[in-house]
């Protein structure tokens, strides 16, 4: 994401781990046999060096990881935030996201997307519902929804509520007197138009149920969950992103009702299912159609490089004078580590999380510290240098 253009997205789904402390893999034998991840967390140091860019830049997203309970929480949240924070710069103004979670760390996401999004722009939580089998000797109700967490970008977004309407229970809306543009919700225009859906969604099977749909994939969300969220939160030609696009649902779901997409997944095998399922919805007989999927699907590549982003100018070199410039305004001529005052020509350039670890030459990730301190982090995260500095102390 990091090579995307900012506000060139209309609308972010994302279905990450869930941080289940178990692994995962696909049945032998299934359409998606060989697909498999941990969602196991320990903290890293990579997660540390995350989590003091953080504390420098995002100081109210900061306090949110401080209230973690474990380290295992830590890194999870940390790992998720660093990617939202992504998600946010490149969404449009006009843009939504759903985070798909289940209660295991939901209440921890709440608080992460605040801190990224804003509260004001916290539009549903919306609770997919579902039935299942449980053990006769349950100590405590049967866990069976997921959490889903929608928010805007701006004081404008999407929502096009007709085209998610569904039909009144018992073909009429709620008696009451409710008035709406000036005539009764009783009247026969509201009862044939339907009612835009509750906060609560017990309407899709969960995909083990689905023969026809099911490949076998671990976490798979059904189709028609994610042709709701499609449907009432972007319009045709929009570009749709889902960054953990798995057995590639979303961009499925996006093909159907004509929006651009883009999906990102660390699996090969996402890359494969994304051929084989756009392959199948090619309508039979409809050739122009086919053709453009099969010219599409052959430029399907696996990437291993960042895109290079077209909104912005080429980036100066990590220490060139004009960041030195702006770096010693923004920290007052102060080093990073030691806070001793110096004059700039004492000052180095210093990247927050080494460019070895995923740090850029962006000016976010860049700061000035004295020689001294600069030499005593190297490649090494901010927690060493603290730590190293306490004990010269």
């Amino acid at each position: 994401m990091r090579g995307m253009n900012s506000g060139s997205v209309d609308l972010i789904y994302l279905d990450p781990p869930f941080n289940s402390n178990a692994n995962y893999a696909a049945p032998i034998g299934s359409k998606a046999a060989g697909a498999a991840f941990r969602d196991t967390w320990t903290l890293s140091d990579v997660d540390v060096e995350w989590i003091n860019l953080i504390e420098a830049k995002h100081p109210a997203l900061y306090r949110v990881l401080l209230a973690a309970g474990t380290d295992s929480d830590k890194s999870y949240l940390a790992y998720m935030a660093a990617r939202l924070l992504e998600m946010r710069r490149i969404l449009k103004p006009t843009g939504s996201i759903y985070l798909h979670c289940d209660p295991t760390m939901s209440h921890y996401l709440k608080l992460v997307m605040d801190a990224i999004f804003g509260r004001k722009n916290f539009r549903n939580e919306i609770i997919w519902c579902y039935t299942g089998p449980g053990s006769p000797g349950m100590r405590q109700f049967n866990r069976k929804h997921d959490n889903l967490f929608w928010y805007n970008f701006g004081k404008k977004w999407t929502f096009n509520g007709d085209s998610v309407r569904m039909p009144h229970k018992d073909g009429k809306p709620h008696s009451g007197g409710f008035k709406g543009n000036g005539k009764s919700i009783d009247s026969p225009e509201y009862s044939e138009k339907g009612k835009i859906p509750e906060t609560w969604w017990p309407d899709f099977s969960p995909v083990g149920r689905l023969k026809k749909e099911r490949l076998g994939y671990p976490t798979q969300t059904p189709l028609a969950l994610l042709d709701r969220i499609l449907r009432a939160s972007s319009n045709e030609g929009d570009v749709v992103l889902d960054p953990f696009c798995g057995c590639a649902t979303t961009l499925v779901a996006a093909d159907r009702l004509q929006r651009q997409w883009a999906g990102i997944d660390l699996s090969a095998k996402a890359a494969e299912l994304v051929v084989r399922r756009l392959g199948e919805e090619a309508p039979h007989g409809k050739r122009g159609r086919a053709a453009a999927l099969n010219s599409l699907l052959r430029n399907i590549t696996h990437r291993t490089d960042i895109p290079h982003r077209t909104d912005i100018m080429a980036l100066k070199r990590y220490n060139h004078p004009d960041n030195r410039k702006f770096l010693y305004g923004e920290q007052g001529g102060h080093c990073a580590g030691c806070g001793e005052h110096f004059e700039a020509r004492h000052l180095e350039v210093d990247h927050i999380i080494a460019r070895q670890k995923g740090g850029t030459d962006h000016i976010g990730n860049l700061q000035l510290l004295c020689g001294s301190c600069n030499r005593i982090k190297g490649a090494r995260g901010m927690e060493y240098l603290r730590s190293k500095l306490q004990i010269a102390a």
